[in-house]
């Protein structure tokens, strides 16, 4: 909330150059009044009432007054507070599907796939304070980590806990990966709905096939924007466990099917990205930002305090005082 002062009609001010003007006339006029006689002693013209004749001048100066507070009441002081008001007109449900297999711990991108989608991911959902965040986990099979939720401490929370573990069945189900995001959001009532799916592979397990998954996403006006996660040619990556329980890692050819990921973000209206390391993954969470705006509604509110009426009253005061001596005490004068 600001709170300002202006002058509505400053225009009128460029009356204030008439005061000196109607100075140099009064002087003039006075001096035009005032007769010169020499005499020998003016001791018999003394009388009590001089001392009213030297402050004459001061009705003069009673009228400038009056018209200075008047020229400023014209140009219509006033203080002017504003405030806003902020409203989210449409609101966007987004739920990320991310690909939790075993693979997404290759070090292509550092210090792995997973930390550094994690991290990225984490830096959209803060960049998304008036939407609806829902989180989907899958490798060989899916579920919801999290049902879509304004509360973004608890996305976040959940975000940071997640890992790669072996009690959901390995592999890489994209079907079942987006058609269990769908599920999340086909009863969603906001006006855009939208799905992140990332994975860094290809379809190999599941029960769901990922273009009838598609079709379900363009049945529920569900748009799909897509992810390929990882380098062109090799990546350093898990090829089995090592007796003390730890990934023994290996150069892995990067396989991600973007066919496939191509035709279910064309198909839902969405877009396919390729991200090869960190910076280009961040770049492409800006654009979906980009994107995907929630529409805000801005409603300004104007408060007028009018200030011009003080100095009407001010000014019709000093005319009624003017012509209160100018007709009393300053009559003989005149």
């Amino acid at each position: 909330m600001g709170s300002n002062f202006e002058f509505v009609n400053p225009q009128f001010f460029w009356l204030l150059l008439l005061l000196p003007v109607l100075v140099l006339w009064y002087l003039w006029k006075r001096k035009q009044q005032t007769a010169s006689l020499k005499i020998s002693s003016i001791q018999g013209f003394k009388t009590g009432k001089n001392w009213l004749a030297r402050i004459k001048p001061l009705l003069f100066a009673l009228r400038l007054l009056a018209l200075s507070a008047l020229i400023v009441a014209m140009a219509r002081p006033r203080t002017v507070d504003e405030s806003t008001k902020t409203k989210t007109t449409r609101g966007i449900d987004i739920v990320m599907s991310m690909d939790l297999s075993a693979s997404m711990l290759a070090r292509d991108l550092k210090p792995n796939r997973l930390e550094a989608l994690k991290t990225v991911a984490a830096r959209f959902i803060n960049s998304r304070p008036n939407d609806r965040i829902g989180l989907v986990e899958y490798a060989g099979e899916s579920y919801t980590r999290t049902p879509l939720t304004s509360d973004k401490t608890i996305v976040l929370s959940s975000l940071k806990s997640m890992s790669y573990n072996t009690t959901i069945e390995g592999g890489t189900a994209i079907g079942s990966g987006l058609a269990t995001a769908v599920n999340r959001l086909k009863d969603s009532r906001a006006k855009s709905k939208v799905i992140i799916l990332l994975t860094d592979g290809v379809n190999n397990s599941g029960f769901i096939d990922p273009k009838i998954a598609s079709e379900l996403a363009v049945e529920f006006g569900i748009k799909v924007y897509t992810i390929g996660l990882g380098s062109n040619g090799m990546a350093m990556s898990p090829i089995g466990i090592r007796p003390d329980g730890g990934f023994q890692y290996g150069n892995v050819q990067v396989e991600i099917d973007e066919a496939l990921l191509k035709e279910i973000a064309e198909k839902t209206g969405g877009q396919y990205f390729r991200a090869t390391n960190n910076t280009k993954l961040e770049e492409i969470y800006e654009e979906i930002n980009k994107l995907e705006k929630t529409d805000i509604e801005e409603f300004k509110y104007t408060n007028y305090d009018e200030m011009f009426r003080p100095w009407v009253i001010f000014g019709l005061i000093l005319i009624g005082f003017e012509f209160l001596l100018r007709t009393t005490i300053f009559k003989g004068f005149l």
